[in-house]
């Protein structure tokens, strides 16, 4: 039996003995125009698409200064790259009583977000740091932000949407903590299979002010972190062909 779904071929196969009735197993094959096994793949020469996830939702955070400046060396000075920032602020908190039926369905907002992650070929996080613990005599304890978590717990609900992408990470608050709550992020991203460039690594002292490393209205001046930020999108293009190659 053959018919055609959206220009391919739905073909019953069925697998036994041509005097054996009936056959061992049949079952139901998607075939592509030329007789292939139907694929979804890139087009070649395609640009990759790149997601890009902001922790911070305060619309002049100098980390939306680091995506808004992404966007634009992607339109002006990297070929065959397109970033698309992609807006957490409506995320409910995590809850699974919202999702659908047999929790394959959810929220408005949450699809949204899952849709535009599987559009994507790779992500960009960038997010400041929160400070969990603070004693005399013990340091600090830091982490990202609690709406870039949001975000991850609903886009690695089954089924994980962050599996197998490349991934980078910067951040404006280039301390020790927001270090630190770099490589957590890292460390997360080992359980939602994602797969992070190991360099050049971004950490911009955001709040050192002399020099100014941002206008007042958070867009990125800094000529220096201009030029690390391409570096790291330049690292992030490579690996994501890289990737897609295997």
């Amino acid at each position: 039996m053959e018919d055609s779904v959206a220009g391919k071929s739905l073909i019953r196969v069925e697998v036994g003995h041509q005097d054996q009735a009936p056959p061992l197993f049949s079952c139901f094959c998607m075939f592509g125009p030329c007789g292939s096994p139907f694929v979804t793949k890139k087009k070649k020469n395609s640009p990759i698409k790149v997601a890009a996830v902001c922790g911070s939702l305060r619309k002049a955070s100098y980390n939306r200064g680091l995506i808004r400046y992404a966007i634009e060396l992607s339109k002006t000075s990297i070929s065959g790259l397109e970033i698309d920032y992609v807006d957490i602020s409506e995320l409910p908190f995590l809850n699974t009583d919202l999702q659908g039926e047999k929790e394959k369905s959810f929220p408005p907002a949450v699809e949204a977000l899952r849709q535009k992650i599987l559009e994507a070929d790779s992500i960009v996080f960038c997010f400041s740091r929160v400070q969990l613990l603070h004693l005399r005599w013990v340091s600090f304890l830091t982490a990202f932000l609690r709406p870039l978590k949001n975000a991850i717990d609903w886009a690695s609900r089954p089924p994980n949407v962050w599996a197998d992408m490349a991934a980078a990470v910067v951040n404006a608050s280039g301390d020790f903590g927001g270090g630190r709550a770099q490589y957590h992020l890292r460390q997360v991203g080992v359980s939602l299979d994602l797969h992070f460039i190991n360099k050049p690594e971004f950490f911009l002292k955001g709040l050192q002010h002399n020099p100014p490393k941002f206008d007042r209205d958070g867009n990125l001046i800094d000529e220096q972190a201009k030029e690390n930020l391409k570096e790291v999108l330049l690292s992030l293009q490579a690996f994501t062909l890289r990737l897609q190659k295997k």
